[in-house]
């Protein structure tokens, strides 16, 4: 068989970048090299993926009509770097409510031989596409499908199935010991992010809740995030706040006994490492682990109290 160079294209950020990953282990069963297209804030998840062996950045107009930046000369560098790689497939991931169009564009400019997308043009159907447009194959995404499992059926009709053996949950490259960082012994992660920025010290309350019912508590986040976790770990939790690249942040969430995320990134990494999540309102239910969702939707409707309860379910023996 001749090797197949196979692009993934997902113009979207951390979290939309990591559930791409099932598909992306699905080009690689037959591809013999596969790129991750994205946008700067997804480049971090992308390198955290199995079987991508490259990833191309690239913050041009994905949505021209979404007025996104860019340049003519910024797109003519991407369509030759993407002519000059010579790619053989291309599957376009459309941010939900986005179309895969534009990119779909771009790859057909930059003569990538076979496109598939997984979020079709308004009015479009699945199966082949238009003759006369940029996609050989759109999959029309069922309204209550997850995305991570409409990437992979818009894979598998393009002719690329999961391994045998692989349950297709999310999964990054193995993570690093993080010991030194959290300390040694069990503990829950509280990961405060979107919900936490508009709830802080209901989010402290249950950091505060988690430690006087026994559980060691790390609170973690991004650089920008380090007056936040600051203030949630208050005297009682390791405050981790911008000490962590996305790799580590991985390995904190592995060795964890159950992830409390205010944050749909957070969320779905902790899936990736197959930890079980209390998810605060906002972040979404995380992909296939175990999960327990708080709150009414309106960014802070949550009980401190309900974490605790939470959080002693899922680590209940037997669930």
């Amino acid at each position: 068989m001749a090797a197949v160079k196979a692009l993934v294209v997902r113009p979207d950020g951390f979290t939309g970048v990591l559930l791409s990953g099932p598909a992306v282990r699905a080009l690689a069963t037959r591809a013999s090299r596969v790129t991750m297209l994205c946008a700067s804030p997804g480049a971090p998840a992308a390198r955290l993926l199995p079987h991508v062996d490259d990833v191309l950045v690239w913050d041009g107009p994905w949505d021209p009509g979404a007025g996104a930046p860019g340049s003519e000369a910024d797109t003519g560098r991407m369509i030759r770097r993407l002519r000059q790689e010579a790619y053989d497939i291309a599957l376009v991931l459309a941010p939900r409510g986005q179309s895969p169009l534009p990119a779909a564009r771009l790859l057909r400019t930059a003569d990538v031989r076979r496109i598939g997308a997984d979020c079709p043009a308004p009015g479009g159907a699945s199966g082949e596409g238009d003759p006369e447009g940029p996609l050989d194959l759109s999959y029309r995404r069922p309204p209550d499908r997850h995305e991570a499992a409409a990437a992979l059926d818009a894979a598998a009709a393009m002719g690329f199935r999961l391994r045998t053996g692989d349950d297709g949950r999310l999964r990054v490259l193995p993570a690093p010991d993080t010991a030194s960082l959290t300390g040694n012994g069990p503990y829950v992660v509280v990961h405060p992010g979107g919900t936490g920025r508009r709830a802080p010290a209901r989010c402290a309350q249950a950091a505060e809740l988690l430690a006087d019912a026994g559980h060691r508590v790390v609170v973690t986040g991004d650089a920008t995030e380090a007056p936040l976790t600051r203030g949630v770990s208050g005297g009682t939790a390791v405050d981790l706040g911008g000490r962590t690249t996305p790799r580590q942040l991985a390995g904190v969430l592995r060795a964890a006994d159950a992830v409390v995320a205010g944050d749909p990134a957070a969320a779905q990494l902790a899936a990736a490492v197959a930890t079980p999540v209390v998810a605060l309102p906002g972040p979404g239910t995380p992909y296939r682990v175990p999960a327990i969702a708080l709150g009414d939707g309106d960014g802070s409707g949550f009980a401190p109290l309900d974490v605790v309860r939470a959080v002693r379910e899922l680590l209940a023996p037997g669930r």
